[in-house]
């Protein structure tokens, strides 16, 4: 290539990048100028759809423009965190993640279709709820020591109602370290599997407390244990699997904001304000957090890669020492 030639590469190489970066700094600027999108890849009615529409209505005023909540259910999330992949890396479309999405799926499959680390950037972590094991008001089973007992005596595998493949690999988990028989049922949703274990179609349920709180509050389930590190204050009588005898026992359902990997990091930056916000509101904390017992988790971008990682690599020694290959 001549000397003439090579400069002129060079001159059209470094306006190229000018352009670029001048396209990028208006879009910015001016962003958001139309509708927002947050796809979620559950269905509606869901624990996670009423926080996704909780946040879209509380951030419309923050950022001045609308946002929609888009369902898109199926495969654990997948469906939906492929439909967030395929669109622009341009801030309009925002998935929520969260631990069977961008954790347990990564974990179980072999071919996702994504990668939840390295497709998608948290904006923010932003809420996390405890699991509980819960019976029928008619089962003979009236606390967990009762199900450490029946579960390793019984020459029959209890049955476990479950929604999604991280719920089903938790208890595997449980019985794996607890040295129970147990079977897991799975169910399309938490509403059913609670209904089956009102009815006593199903020995037992594993669900998200927030979800379960209400039926648990009128005495028409009775709570067994909780996941958390510590006690829900909403049922301190509750015990925790950890305090029962065990210690490495916690899991939590959680759900942070993310954006394609991509995306300008000003649009990431005036996103996650907006969540910030939203999170910190004192209408947030009596009305969103409180009656769900859910805790905030006000997880930065890079804390939140850490936090994925690391349930990442937890759930691939779980998945390993239960025998769940990946599919």
């Amino acid at each position: 290539m001549s000397l003439e030639r090579s400069l002129f590469r060079r001159i059209f190489l470094m306006l190229g990048l000018v352009a670029a970066a001048s396209s990028a700094i208006a879009q910015d600027g001016a962003y958001p100028s139309r509708t927002i999108r947050i796809v979620v890849p559950f269905s509606g009615g869901s624990g996670s759809d009423a926080s996704a529409r909780y946040y879209a209505e509380k951030m419309q005023p923050l950022l001045k423009q609308s946002i929609i909540v888009d369902n898109k259910p199926g495969a654990d999330g997948a469906i939906g965190m492929m439909a967030a992949k395929a669109s622009p890396a341009d801030g309009y479309t925002i998935v929520q993640g969260g631990i069977s999405p961008s954790v347990v799926n990564a974990v179980v499959n072999k071919d996702l279709g994504y990668d939840p680390v390295k497709d998608f950037t948290p904006l923010l972590g932003y809420g996390r709820n405890m699991n509980v094991i819960v019976v029928s008001n008619e089962s003979k089973l009236k606390s967990f020591a009762d199900l450490l007992k029946q579960g390793k005596a019984t020459p029959t595998p209890l049955n476990v109602a479950t929604f999604s493949t991280t719920l089903h690999l938790a208890m595997a988990w449980l019985g794996d370290v607890a040295d129970l028989k147990l079977t897991s049922i799975p169910y399309k949703g938490q509403g059913q599997a609670l209904t089956d274990v009102m009815g006593s179609q199903v020995d037992l349920a594993i669900v998200d407390l927030g979800g379960a709180s209400t039926l648990l509050k009128t005495g028409k389930i009775r709570a067994l244990a909780v996941t958390g590190e510590k006690r829900s204050p909403d049922f301190p009588n509750v015990p925790t699997v950890k305090e029962s005898g065990i210690p490495d026992y916690v899991l939590y359902s959680w759900n942070a904001f993310y954006v394609r990997s991509e995306t300008p990091e000003p649009i990431r930056r005036k996103l996650a304000e907006a969540i910030h916000k939203v999170m910190t509101s004192p209408d947030a904390i009596e009305n969103f957090y409180k009656p769900k017992g859910t805790e905030a988790i006000p997880l930065s971008t890079a804390q939140m890669q850490k936090m994925q990682q690391e349930e990442i690599d937890r759930f691939r020694k779980i998945a390993a020492k239960v025998e769940v290959a990946p599919r």
